[in-house]
């Protein structure tokens, strides 16, 4: 009996070892597939009248450090005034191919897929970029279903505190813009009608009317107050109206959409920009066409929800590169990617939100494993493994769209 027991304790170690050296050999694993690094595609969006790029070569330094592969179509960083050389200088592959860039393990780009695009990918990938509803084709849809992608539409990611990154930075950089060519075409430079926009000593101020009290507002209003013009905000919401009165702290004429006020306030602007937030295919016209036959001639009417179908009826969804039209002797501008316009700016902008979020599907050891424990990623995924995920796309297109979170959990 004493030599069976003391059989079993010396044998005992040998067991412990295997379970330790299994545990540890687990352990690897999981650390080398936190640590599986990726290749990231950066395609040329010149053609698609999009100056704005992804990354810039700050942060593809920092992407390459991490042991990721970044390749760079020659010139995608033109438009925002950064050469090949610098991204070569911070460790990019530069390509001509766009073949070689679209068969990167995530392609990332921000003007939406075209259905060559589409051609280029090899499938079972990740693709991101800016998601435009109203342009985007069914055909162009269905190649990318055909080749298995999950495709993210970046402006829909939430961050930790729900709060929708890209389309907040966005925002600012239209706002703040919007205002700014408005003071161009009021100005004789274009042919305005010789308005400064804003107020000196004893010259009346211009009048700038803003639709919709949000975050593209809020930077509208701002710039067109530093400016010393008189500013007027009109929401349907009155917590909108109050919260957007804190923000500014400054006195502003707010107003709920009560048609006399609003009709009164339009004949007198001398600017007027739409700043609401629409959901996808649901435009509303809160400004009529027979509101603006009513307005000064030679004011300026820019409506930043065009990208959504607009707010106001006149606006028409136009290219940068051809964004100015006259209508009932208001000067229109009107493009769906009005951010391009300052693009240096805005890519840096994006990039400082892009830039963590591949690290992060690096890290993760794809992006399905990320999308299981990050709810507002899942936000912006319209396509999981090349079934369709989008209500509102579903929707458009007369398809059926599937649970995400079910697909993920099957995963």
């Amino acid at each position: 009996m004493f030599f069976f027991v003391f059989f079993l304790i010396i044998r005992r170690p040998p067991r412990s070892t295997q379970s330790r050296s299994s545990a540890a050999s687990d352990v690897y694993k999981r650390q080398a597939i936190r640590h599986k690094k990726i290749s990231i595609g950066i395609p040329n969006d010149k053609k698609n009248d999009e100056k704005r790029v992804a990354l810039t070569p700050e942060a593809v330094y920092q992407l390459v450090e991490s042991g990721n592969e970044v390749i760079l179509q020659k010139g995608a960083g033109a438009g925002a005034n950064y050469s090949d050389k610098d991204y070569s200088e911070n460790g990019a592959m530069i390509t001509e191919s766009p073949a070689r860039v679209f068969s990167a393990d995530a392609v990332i780009k921000v003007a939406p897929f075209t259905n060559q695009e589409a051609d280029y990918l090899k499938g079972n990938q990740i693709v991101m970029s800016f998601l435009n509803v109203l342009q985007l084709n069914e055909e162009t849809l269905a190649k990318l279903i055909r080749k298995k992608v999950t495709a993210i539409a970046l402006e829909k990611i939430k961050d930790s505190n729900g709060v929708m990154p890209v389309m907040e930075s966005m925002s600012e950089i239209s706002g703040v813009t919007s205002v700014l060519i408005a003071s161009d075409y009021l100005s004789n430079h274009h042919g305005g009608k010789g308005v400064l926009l804003g107020g000196i000593t004893g010259v009346t101020p211009t009048d700038v009317v803003i639709i919709g009290a949000n975050t593209a507002g809020e930077y509208a209003a701002r710039a067109a107050l530093g400016l010393g013009s008189q500013v007027k905000i009109f929401d349907q919401s009155l917590h909108n109206l109050r919260r957007f009165q804190n923000l500014i702290n400054q006195r502003l004429q707010t107003s709920v959409f009560h048609p006399q006020v609003l009709k009164k306030a339009i004949k007198s602007a001398d600017v007027l920009i739409g700043a609401i937030e629409l959901e996808d295919l649901r435009p509303w016209y809160y400004i009529t066409e027979d509101m603006v036959k009513t307005m000064k001639k030679g004011s300026v009417i820019i409506d930043l929800s065009i990208d959504r179908g607009g707010c106001i009826e006149t606006t028409e969804c136009r290219a940068l590169r051809d964004p100015v039209y006259e209508k009932h002797g208001v000067v229109h501008f009107s493009a769906w990617n009005l951010p391009s316009r300052v693009a240096r700016t805005a890519s840096i902008a994006l990039s400082n939100i892009f830039n963590p979020l591949l690290k992060e599907i690096a890290e993760a050891g794809g992006i399905t494993q990320l999308l299981k424990n990050d709810r507002g990623m899942r936000n912006g995924v319209y396509l999981f493994n090349g079934i369709l995920t989008n209500e509102t796309l579903g929707q458009k297109f007369g398809a059926i769209s599937k649970d995400l979170d079910l697909l993920i959990s099957a995963f």
